[in-house]
């Protein structure tokens, strides 16, 4: 294959996923048992891609650490995005790094190795070979995402977040570019010193330039606010998308993990790596407990997802819960679930199923309870006892 190699765009935070991405990059949130840059490795290893370079910036050694020198044995190098200017300035980067052509694609979304293929196809495919190829996915709602109009097999426009429903066809981020695209980025004009990705694609289609793109199937998935990483779950169970063994149908434990004979794991659910589900508690469905997570005795857990190291106390119940890493929660802790009013970046958003996100190394008190929409900030403690409401700020204390 002569797009053999990869350029994956990880280095932005997702702010609008905070205070989740505080202490970590986006492309690091979990999705099951395992975070989504994994999942965006295995299409490109899959599609025979024998190197990969991974843009990184925010918090960058969690990246690095996590994966090392190299990925179900394909090297890895990483390229640093210093300051965090957008998608185009972060392949420019790469530049120093790459061969053309290659491929490159978004490091914060699943996608499936068909698109990975389908665009390599689309871009060796004819006489005349594109300067870009890019995979389009049909879907009923991109208001926040942009869409791509194609004419046959060529883009004929690209629109980011159209507010209307008149698009169909989804940019999925899963690009092949020739050697002409690094000139084309520096010839775009930046934004307040960003450049974003699109725009370069946007004056190649309008100079006539040819941009092939391909209609495309599988799985492709985002999480762009904290709700969305419940859904990003629930699709990825639906489909089956887990690591860990089957156990029994759809219900998938770790050989490592330990779950009490009087426990009931409700289809579908995961049981991460040395993970322990105590006597009496009830996880799932659409429940997932990442590495190392304990539900204590009598506890349960349902429609939510527990990173590594999140420990629930006895009779405690969560549902529609987002938690982070090393997280502790006091026995009879009550988080009762969506739909609730759930504040981003200053603007609420009504109404959505999300009973609380507790952020990396939160402490919470037994009896603690949080009204739904909840969003704390990491390393905060709660006291026992204490309702806690709204958009809580990291590192706080909260008393009864």
């Amino acid at each position: 294959m002569t797009l053999d190699s990869a350029v994956v765009l990880a280095a932005g935070e997702g702010r609008r996923l905070r205070p989740l991405t505080r202490n970590r990059p986006k492309p690091m949130l979990p999705a099951t048992t395992r975070p989504v840059l994994e999942y965006v490795l295995d299409a490109l290893v899959t599609a025979d891609v024998e190197r990969i370079h991974l843009v990184v910036g925010y918090k960058r050694d969690r990246v690095r650490e996590h994966f090392g020198s190299s990925y179900r044995g394909v090297p890895l190098s990483y390229v640093v995005q210093d300051d965090r200017l957008g998608s185009g300035d972060a392949l420019l980067s790469a530049r120093g790094a790459v061969e053309p052509p290659f491929l490159a694609v978004n490091g914060d979304q699943i996608l499936d190795p068909a698109m990975v293929a389908d665009v390599c196809e689309a871009f060796e495919r004819g006489r005349e070979r594109p300067t870009v190829a890019l995979a389009a996915v049909e879907r009923d709602d991109l208001a926040q995402y942009g869409a791509v109009v194609l004419s046959d097999d060529r883009v004929t426009e690209l629109v980011e977040n159209p507010g209307t429903d008149a698009y169909r066809l989804l940019n999925a981020g899963v690009y092949a570019f020739d050697d002409g695209v690094f000139e084309a980025i520096e010839s775009t004009p930046r934004d307040a010193g960003d450049l974003a990705l699109t725009d370069t694609l946007r004056r190649l289609v309008a100079s006539e330039t040819t941009v092939r793109g391909v209609r495309t199937d599988g799985v492709w998935l985002d999480a762009s606010r904290p709700w969305h990483l419940l859904d990003l779950a629930h699709e990825l169970l639906v489909r089956g998308r887990v690591d860990e063994p089957e156990r029994d149908d759809r219900v998938w434990v770790a050989d490592e993990a330990t779950v009490h004979e009087s426990a009931t794991l409700r289809p579908p659910v995961v049981v991460g790596p040395h993970s322990e589900v105590r006597a009496g508690a009830v996880v799932g469905p659409f429940a997932t407990l990442g590495v190392d997570a304990t539900v204590g005795a009598n506890a349960v857990v349902e429609r939510s997802v527990l990173d590594a190291g999140t420990r629930v106390g006895a009779n405690a119940t969560l549902l529609d819960c987002v938690t982070g890493q090393d997280v502790r929660l006091g026995a009879g802790t009550t988080v009762p679930g969506g739909p609730g009013d759930v504040r981003v970046d200053e603007v609420v958003h009504e109404d959505q199923r999300l009973g609380a996100l507790l952020a990396d190394h939160v402490r919470a008190g037994g009896n603690a309870s949080f009204v739904p929409g909840t969003l704390v900030g990491p390393g905060t403690t709660i006291d026992a006892g204490a309702s806690v409401a709204g958009t809580v700020a990291e590192q706080a204390t909260l008393v009864r």
